[in-house]
């Protein structure tokens, strides 16, 4: 099983930026996506932007389009969410969640449902003045 490790989380002022880190251990392949996933309070889960191992194909909510980005180091043993130009909308719990499959549709569904798996506990970001 994959397990995974978020950190990064802060308090920042708006226009701030942070980086979050997903590391991704256990036994695990290219057959993997990996997905950042936030939970404000009193909302549901959603999904903020995934990666598939498999072919490098990211998504971004359109939220945060143009001011996320998510990465993973060649090891595909951390997925990394750089975070710019932070608004307070932005405050969260952000979790990381993977996804065993290749097919892009499943994956695109499985996230916009926030239906991955093997989640790790979260870290809190906080975009206040």
């Amino acid at each position: 099983d994959v397990q995974l490790q978020a950190s990064g989380g802060g308090s920042v002022q708006p226009g701030g930026s942070l980086k979050l880190s997903c590391v991704v251990s256990g036994f695990f392949n290219d057959d993997y996506a990996i997905g950042w996933f936030r939970q404000a309070s009193g909302k549901e889960r959603e999904g903020v932007s995934y990666i598939s191992f498999s072919d490098g194909t990211t998504h971004y909510a359109d939220s945060v389009k143009g001011r996320f980005t998510i990465s993973s180091n060649n090891a595909r043993s951390t997925v990394h969410l750089q975070m710019n130009s932070l608004k307070p909308e932005d405050t969260a719990v952000y979790y990381c969640g993977a996804y065993h499959g290749v097919d892009s549709l499943a994956i695109y569904y499985r996230w916009l449902e926030a239906s991955f798996a093997s989640w790790g506990q979260g870290t809190q970001v906080t975009v206040s003045s």
